[in-house]
């Protein structure tokens, strides 16, 4: 458990179009129309909602997470009509090695807009400048070309295929891996 350092008090961060900030159980509604939608869950790690108690759930999860100040996603929300359209954030950490993976969820109406990546630049610009990371990496399944469109546009390089990598929906799955390296902090070490 970590008591202090960047999650410890989750910040608000702004882009453009968008607000990032720790959801509430007041999301429910908002979350379970994306996480219902079976286009949006199709690459995710999570099955589709099938009720409001799923996304209860899982707000649950993330609402305790920020409690204890461990890594949980910020909630993304529309700044134009104030509800949330997907979540971002880092989904694992190893401070030691000035590493984070970063993982990311988006409305369908708010697909092939930009969105996701100015929000990516975000979080990345957060890990890179107030945790200090080295390196942001990220995921991705083969065919999801939305997924790995944000990534190259966020500047992160295709590493290769992690053969194997996620058991998924029943199956191994491949993956696509991207990362992006800090190299201002790399030389100014």
């Amino acid at each position: 458990m970590m008591n202090s350092g960047p999650f410890f008090q989750l910040p608000v961060l702004k882009t453009a179009r968008t607000l990032l900030r720790k959801m509430t159980l007041h999301d429910a509604e908002d979350m379970f129309m994306y996480c219902a939608d079976e286009e949006v869950s199709r690459f995710t790690t999570w099955p589709t909602h099938q009720r409001m108690a799923d996304t209860y759930h899982f707000l649950e999860f993330v609402i305790q997470r920020y409690d204890r100040g461990e890594i949980a996603p910020w909630g993304i929300v529309d700044v134009e009509n104030d509800r949330l359209i997907g979540t971002c954030g880092f989904v694992s950490w190893r401070p030691t090695h000035g590493r984070a993976e970063i993982g990311y969820v988006l409305a369908r109406d708010y697909w092939n807009q930009g969105y996701m990546t100015e929000v990516v630049n975000e979080v990345i610009h957060y890990g890179f400048h107030t945790m200090k990371l080295v390196r942001i990496e990220a995921r991705c399944h083969l065919d999801n070309a939305g997924s790995a469109k944000v990534m190259e546009k966020c500047d992160m390089q295709f590493e290769g295929v992690l053969r194997k990598h996620l058991f998924n929906n029943g199956r191994y799955e491949d993956v696509k891996q991207y990362s992006i390296i800090n190299e201002p902090l790399l030389h100014g070490m």
